[in-house]
């Protein structure tokens, strides 16, 4: 039986990780003594609050910008975010010469647009319930001769992306599971092509909000479903389905995926900030979010989180997060 190659392997997160020395961040790695005791478990959060752009994206958007040919950075770049894709882009454009064009829903948040635009991005604004961004910026992209850099659909993205969770496996040693927020699944395959490609043994669990869970049906499916566009606080994850790529990935390679309410984020999200004075994005705490509620077996474990950004203005999260938990 031939099994089909998958689109990236552990030298291609390796290869990107020596390009992205010295321009993204090593983020920290964040212990607390009482989180550990709610969950009974050793908690190791990866902060990717803390990286350029204020996400873990800018590390698969400066590897797959960084690699194209002169010719065609002169001629500039499109993607198409709701808010963390489109920052990482535009500032991987800016900082290798190149302009770029950003596909964004028009109920993206306040921050995330006006940041996209600080970096000197082109905003263009579509429907997120009626219209379908792949086109307009593959349109945009055939009309301007611009080079497409999709969020997640991409082995350079997600190579990129996997960087995070290497060097939490760096410098955490060893683990007995990694959770890791899943919206089109760019992250989630490239830590667990990190993970199983270094330390095999170790549980690839992806997180998934309740409304948004497409990767879980699809994975339990066997193949991609597809399901409406979901309205949930985690706007970085609300998917319909999972990229064709990505799947590829997780579907050999992950273990497993849990689910977690905008409730359960919202306490995250509360909880991060009171005991561990970290901000933290609704879609940034879904890790957080499904060991708090006991969603994954945590009690005696040694846990990675990657806990993927914090964009968030100061408004919106006190609207989510200003009540009494």
């Amino acid at each position: 039986m031939t099994t089909t190659p998958l689109p990236i392997t552990l030298d291609d997160v390796r290869d990107a990780a020596v390009r992205l020395q010295g321009v993204a961040h090593r983020t920290p790695v964040l212990r607390s003594r009482t989180l550990d005791r709610i969950v009974g478990a050793e908690v190791l959060l990866k902060c990717e609050n803390f990286q350029r752009v204020g996400a873990f994206k800018f590390r698969g958007a400066y590897n797959a910008v960084s690699r194209l040919a002169p010719e065609q950075l002169a001629r500039g770049v499109v993607a198409y975010s709701s808010g963390n894709h489109a920052q990482a882009v535009a500032l991987a454009a800016r900082e290798l010469g190149a302009s770029a064009v950003i596909v964004m829903p028009e109920d993206a948040p306040r921050s995330k647009r006006a940041a996209t635009e600080a970096y000197g991005a082109e905003i263009v604004t579509y429907d997120r319930y009626s219209g379908d961004r792949a086109a307009l910026a593959g349109g945009l992209a055939a009309d301007r001769g611009l080079a497409l850099i999709p969020p997640y659909e991409h082995p350079h993205v997600m190579a990129g992306q996997g960087t995070a969770a290497l060097e939490l496996l760096e410098e955490a040693g060893e683990l007995d599971a990694l959770l890791a927020p899943v919206g089109g699944g760019g992250l989630i395959a490239g830590s667990a092509t990190a993970v199983k490609g270094t330390r095999p043994r170790v549980r690839v669990v992806g997180v998934e909000p309740e409304a948004g869970d497409d990767t879980k049906r699809s994975l339990e499916a066997g193949r991609r479903i597809e399901i409406p566009v979901p309205r949930t606080i985690a706007d970085g994850q609300a998917l319909h389905t999972p990229g064709e790529l990505t799947f590829s990935v997780n579907q050999r390679l992950v273990d497993e995926i849990a689910l977690v309410s905008d409730d359960e984020i919202r306490s995250a999200m509360r909880f991060a900030f009171e005991r561990l004075k970290v901000v933290m994005e609704p879609s940034g705490a879904t890790g957080l979010a499904a060991l708090l509620a006991g969603r994954v077996e945590a009690p005696g474990r040694r846990i990675g989180v990657i806990v993927s950004g914090g964009n968030i203005d100061a408004a919106r999260f006190a609207e989510l997060c200003g009540g009494a938990g």
